[in-house]
């Protein structure tokens, strides 16, 4: 509970409205009048402006804001008259002498319903009064013995439901993770690529005359065959030698390892490093 004290938001330390010992409750009011939102750093400065309204109003004769807390849309309770000072708020004496008064920063239109973090300032109003003002349980709307529409319909209809504080929203279920999709599997054409392995260039850094060159090149450097710096997507020589080593590695022998590769090579190579082949 976090209240906003009188000398922090630019009253005097001490109200001097009149002392009362304790209360049957605690009525809750708004404004009133038109209201608009606003950012909480502007907030105090509102309470200010009430205050001096309150004390510039002859008829009523008010000794200091009238309220004895009130809050803002922002969660923030600010200590009015604070507890054991009589209310100035709810309409004649004796219902003064009855409960406290708590304001809601609400208006008649403009901003007119209250968020969570109002109510949750207002039930701080209130557990700080039973707390050390000694008010009682009792909890109602201005309207409640007094001729007004105070404190707002969308804010009463809270009051006469007890006046709860907001429910936590409970987290919402985690979402399961999708699955994650197979990685999509290079597919190597074994006609395309022989062409490659008889017509490529012996030179490094010539051009690139299949992209399933690459494929199997990364294949035979992840075998240990060929050397990364030279895997550079075109079938030249090192990398005729390095398929002829696969070959070897098959079983196979003399002319069926000369580094062209065939489709039963090539298939074990696909199986062991993750692509597809095709004719």
């Amino acid at each position: 509970m976090a209240i906003i004290r009188r000398s922090q938001w630019g009253a005097p330390a001490t109200s001097p409205a009149a002392y009362i010992g304790s209360t049957r409750g605690v009525k809750v009011h708004y404004l009133g009048t038109a209201y608009a939102s606003r950012p909480h750093e502007q907030c105090a400065a509102y309470v200010r402006q009430i205050r001096a309204s309150h004390l510039a109003n002859k008829k009523e004769g008010y000794v200091d804001v009238a309220y004895n807390y009130l809050v803002c849309e922002h969660g923030a309770t600010f200590e009015g008259r604070g507890v054991h000072k009589r209310t100035g708020a709810n309409g004649t004496l004796a219902l003064n002498l009855q409960d406290y008064a708590v304001c809601a920063l609400l208006g008649s239109s403009g901003l007119t319903k209250p968020s969570d973090a109002m109510l949750h300032g207002i039930r701080d109003a209130i557990e700080e009064l039973r707390e050390h003002g000694r008010a009682g349980t009792w909890v109602g709307g201005h309207r409640d013995g007094h001729a007004t529409t105070c404190p707002g319909d969308p804010l009463y209809d809270w009051v006469q439901r007890g006046a709860p504080r907001p429910a936590a929203e409970e987290p919402a279920e985690p979402k399961p993770a999708p699955s994650p999709k197979p990685p999509v599997k290079s597919v190597v054409d074994l006609s395309r690529l022989v062409a490659a392995a008889k017509a490529d260039p012996p030179k490094r850094g010539t051009p690139v005359s299949y992209y399933g060159v690459k494929t199997v090149e990364s294949a035979l450097v992840a075998e240990g065959l060929l050397a990364r710096e030279v895997a550079d997507g075109h079938f030249g020589t090192a990398t005729v030698r390095a398929y002829a080593a696969w070959q070897r590695r098959c079983g196979y022998k003399g002319p069926a390892a000369d580094g062209i590769p065939g489709a039963e090579s090539l298939k074990k190579l696909a199986a062991r490093r993750g692509f597809t082949t095709t004719h």
